[in-house]
């Protein structure tokens, strides 16, 4: 049973335990793109996006071709590398991610093709903590699941979490810290 460090400051936890066999099922999302200004938007319903593959470019003469004529959609071997990174920082964790495609345009991975933004995603569960100053935060999962931290804050992100016997002094700063790759790096697997 993983358990994690003990806490100076208020901490919120995003985590998730899922199984290392388990199958979900991925979500696909596809906007073309143009020289205007279009969104690319994740949404998960239940859970928190985890983005699995992202292309910006085209890898198929059929996506995203009303319209447009034949010599746009002929080079199918068209991809900007790096998206998927890009992508997953941006969003994972979220319930929703809206991202300007003007992001990914530069540098243009093939001149004259009409390119598209498609992700494979997954809407995973999320599980939440809340530990206070001085307090330990245990995470655990299920016999076979793994624990995987999506996001974190150390620090004060409102005025309510973690407020007994606190002065209102110590509750003003409500800038806070995201320390997602050092909690994880303590608590995942």
């Amino acid at each position: 049973m993983p358990s994690c460090f003990k806490l100076r400051s208020a901490l919120l936890l995003a985590a998730m335990c899922f199984l290392i066999a388990e199958v979900i099922s991925a979500e696909q999302m596809t906007t073309c793109d143009s020289d205007r200004f279009v969104v690319h938007r994740l949404n998960c319903d239940y859970g928190v996006i985890n983005v699995q593959q992202a292309l910006y470019g085209r890898s198929s003469s059929l996506v995203c071709s009303d319209g447009r004529p034949p010599q746009q959609l002929a080079n199918t071997q068209c991809e900007r590398q790096g998206t998927t990174d890009d992508l997953s920082s941006r969003c994972n964790g979220k319930k929703t991610c809206v991202v300007n495609t003007d992001a990914f345009r530069n540098p243009d991975p093939c001149d004259g093709t009409f390119k598209y933004l498609q992700t494979n995603f997954t809407c995973l569960p999320a599980i939440t903590v809340v530990a206070c100053e001085e307090s330990l935060a245990h995470l655990f999962c299920d016999v076979g699941q793994v624990i995987s931290v999506y996001g974190a804050d150390y620090g004060r992100r409102d005025r309510t979490t973690c407020t007994y016997k606190r002065p209102e002094s110590q509750i003003q700063n409500v800038d806070c810290l995201r320390p997602t790759e050092i909690v994880a790096s303590r608590c995942n697997g």
